[in-house]
């Protein structure tokens, strides 16, 4: 049975550098995500959640909601049964840490 994994956003940051070199004049953080969300989900896309931080963690999500909790070899996050992830946003990238729940997930 799958469970529901919990995302939450840590941060979100906006490398400086970069930004005065490629980005527009006026360029911030990102314009979708803030520090403290929270969003659940097993295996689709959650309500609200960016396309594009969805492609770039999916694959955490579904892992931990169908049982995983290592990655890497098991050398990689100190906890079992959470990730930390980020977008694929060079500029403004969100960092998230999603966990491993209890909580079955009920699909509809």
């Amino acid at each position: 049975m799958m469970k529901k994994c919990k995302i939450t956003v840590l941060k979100t940051t906006v490398d400086e550098e970069l930004v005065k070199e490629y980005g527009f004049e006026g360029f911030g953080a990102c314009p979708v995500h803030k520090p403290g969300q929270v969003f659940y989900t097993g295996f689709t896309k959650p309500e609200g959640f960016c396309d594009e931080a969805w492609k770039a963690i999916y694959q955490f999500a579904f892992a931990l909601a169908s049982g995983g909790e290592d990655f890497y070899y098991g050398d990689w996050m100190r906890e079992p049964g959470v990730a930390i992830a980020c977008c694929n946003d060079g500029l403004r990238p969100v960092i998230f840490k999603l966990e491993k729940t209890d909580e079955a997930l009920v699909r509809n």
